[in-house]
């Protein structure tokens, strides 16, 4: 049986696993200035947050590198975790959920829509097979669905590790994902459009991550000059950019963006302040 996981504390820090496009930063085979620099801020693994709830940590998507984002930050545990859409760069991660239930005692709550939850289903399998379910923890992921679901009135919020997070409608081409927010907070990533009946729920922030993909237009995420845009329509006190291709290398970047404007990076940690239960 592991030992008790070795971790810091994440209470009221929300922290950027992966800031990066589904190719990631380098790209393979990629000999451009940003894939070759060896200025930290330019390695990007696939996105991912993690949020420091009252009663535990909240991941928002398992990106392939999971693992390797987790131990870079020591984050021993993972008590549940909410899902933007079902795209492999967001999902394919799961696996490296499975020790978790052996620190929790159960299984990893999964906090997604009905779409989501099927391909879970279907690119995992195994998980799901009969002839597995007597597996000791850390054999195959244990997952319990807790489906998101909305009606003519939109999202409700949920309550999870005592805090309350509010799903968000987002299109990303012609797919569609949901974005949260969390207290100050709230995490748009893989967005072209965000329709009117959530823009209310983006007023207020303190902090938008906001997806910003490269400078010039993509068919399903922002630009520059478009985040740009969004970002001075929600008018938040700070903006942080992510889901970044090699076409924006980091300091260049920075230094063009309008005050309260800036791209996020691998590591990066923030406070966050929280709406709890009640």
């Amino acid at each position: 049986m592991p030992q008790k996981p070795n971790h810091d504390s994440l209470t009221g820090q929300l922290i950027f696993l992966g800031t990066g496009t589904s190719h990631g930063v380098p790209m393979i085979g990629c000999g451009c200035a940003t894939c070759t620099s060896d200025h930290p801020k330019n390695q990007r693994t696939r996105c991912s947050v993690v949020l420091g709830l009252p009663e535990g940590n909240l991941l928002i998507d398992t990106p392939p590198e999971l693992r390797m984002q987790l131990l870079r930050e020591r984050i021993g545990v993972v008590h549940a975790v909410a899902y933007t859409h079902d795209h492999s760069d967001h999902l394919m991660g799961l696996d490296d959920l499975r020790i978790f239930p052996r620190y929790l005692g159960h299984e990893v709550p999964i906090y997604c829509e009905p779409f989501v939850e099927r391909r879970i289903r279907s690119a995992f399998d195994y998980a799901f097979d009969p002839s597995t379910k007597d597996y000791p923890a850390g054999g195959v992921p244990q997952l319990v669905f807790w489906p998101i679901t909305n009606n003519a009135q939109g999202f409700e919020p949920f309550e999870v590790l005592g805090a309350r997070i509010t799903p968000l409608r987002l299109m990303h081409g012609c797919f569609r994902v949901l974005g949260y927010r969390c207290g100050n907070v709230a995490y748009c990533t893989d967005v072209k459009e965000i329709p009117a009946e959530s823009h209310a729920a983006l007023e207020g922030l303190d902090v938008l991550i906001l997806d910003c993909l490269r400078p010039e237009p993509h068919v399903s995420h922002l630009s520059l000059d478009e985040a740009v845009n969004v970002a001075r329509s929600l008018a938040p006190k700070r903006t942080l950019l992510t889901h970044i291709s090699h076409n924006l290398e980091h300091e260049a970047t920075n230094a063009q963006l309008p005050p309260g404007m800036e791209l996020a990076y691998d590591g990066l940690r923030i406070p966050l302040a929280l709406e709890r239960n009640g």
